[in-house]
């Protein structure tokens, strides 16, 4: 007869949702529910042999909270899990994954081609920092597949890029990008915060790492920084742990487990997120005033067949613009009695931004207008509120503008 404490299956064959709930739980000698918080800088070895055997990686086990911890190794396995890769390493924040990602695999005289529509501190990685190492980089039209394969040198390393984009969920083919990356010896990353993994798996599409801002939907109520790289055992052990190791943006256990406690969650939140998106997109669409609506469900989304083919879900992500520029942008946000003025997203609670004073004000005006990120656009990450409330405080900063 089979212990009752053998899991039900393999976790690798477990739902999503029931990996989010058990994936990666580690279980101390006090048997707890939850997971447990490890708040500790450093552990305790048996003997000098088994620490020098630690430092060699051929005894399993922990050396220092800045190389792994048990909370954070949790979060870590969870997230592998959902995502379906084959390794997984937690970063500080969002930007610390991005940047691990990218500066842990390349260096001086490599090449990266980039997508151009991207978050603004993504664009400073790849477009200025990257280029005071050594590194190039070929900013292009995500959307053209000519261009990106233009765009390609023999030093030609590596390929990133957003997928919907932040703010104008413009869409990038993972796979046919992936095979032009992959045809000239390059990796591919993905940055799939606003898809989420629930709606878009990069990795089953070709791309080789994706990174997620933890933050925005995997904490998903405002509390905690965090970031996660995922890809293959090789690229993690032999480029980005070392990285990691040596330059410290790891996560905290405390935010681990915050993580955690948001996975379990997650599925719940952002389909309902995603359903209320979905209705706010259509009643944005048909308001007086309202010029351009994007939303990655919608039929009249420019790249509508690349969404069907690659995405399950319109996400959670709004993009619309209004008559008027800047200052009936700023009207209709001071009008706003429940949605929150923030550069957050991914929130229980709804958020409201202007992009090109706040998340893309540094990229410059030309930048911008080429990325049709104009005065008039606003971002609108839809939380759990009901959507009667939701539709009704826009109606009411949509009627401030036209007085």
């Amino acid at each position: 007869m089979a212990s009752k404490k053998n899991g039900p299956a393999d976790p690798q064959q477990w739902a999503r949702e029931t990996q989010l709930v058990h994936g990666g739980t580690l279980r101390s000698q006090f048997g707890e529910t939850s997971e447990a918080m490890f708040l500790t800088q450093g552990f305790v070895y048996d003997s000098p042999e088994q620490a020098e055997a630690r430092f060699k990686n051929e005894d399993p086990g922990f050396q220092y909270s800045r190389f792994g911890n048990p909370t954070v190794a949790m979060f870590e396995e969870r997230v592998r899990l959902l995502e379906g890769a084959e390794d997984a390493r937690a970063t500080a924040s969002g930007m610390a994954a991005v940047n691990g990602a990218v500066m842990s695999y390349l260096k001086a005289g490599d090449h990266i081609v980039s997508g151009r529509a991207l978050f603004g501190a993504c664009r400073y990685i790849v477009e200025t920092l990257s280029q005071r190492y050594g590194i190039g980089c070929t900013l292009v039209d995500g959307r053209d597949l000519d261009a990106w394969k233009k765009a390609v040198r023999p030093n030609t390393k590596m390929f990133f890029f957003e997928t919907p984009s932040n703010p104008t969920l413009e869409l990038v083919d993972i796979a046919a990008v992936s095979k032009i990356a992959h045809d000239a010896g390059a990796l591919v990353v993905v940055d799939n915060v606003f898809a989420t993994p629930l709606f878009q798996r990069p990795l089953q599409h070709g791309a080789d790492i994706v990174v997620y801002s933890a933050t925005k939907h995997i904490d998903g109520q405002g509390r905690c920084l965090g970031g996660a790289v995922l890809g293959s055992k090789d690229y993690v052990t032999n480029h980005l742990q070392e990285f990691l190791r040596q330059t410290g943006p790891t996560m905290s256990p405390f935010n681990a487990w915050v993580m955690l406690k948001g996975l379990e969650t997650m599925p719940v939140r952002v389909k309902a997120q995603t359903a209320t998106a979905a209705r706010l997109a259509d009643h944005l669409a048909a308001q007086k005033g309202v010029t351009r609506v994007f939303y990655c469900g919608r039929a009249d989304h420019p790249q509508a067949g690349i969404a069907k083919k690659q995405m399950t879900g319109g996400g959670q992500m709004i993009a619309f613009e209004v008559e008027g520029g800047k200052a009936a942008a700023f009207k209709l946000q001071n009008a706003l009695n429940l949605i929150k003025l923030s550069n957050n997203l991914g929130d229980a609670k709804s958020l409201i931004t202007h992009p090109a004073t706040t998340t893309h004000y540094r990229i410059g005006p030309e930048a911008r207008a080429e990325l049709g990120i104009g005065d008039g656009l606003l971002r609108l990450s839809v939380g759990l509120e009901a959507f009667e409330d939701l539709a009704a405080d826009l109606d009411a900063g949509l009627a401030a503008v036209r007085r």
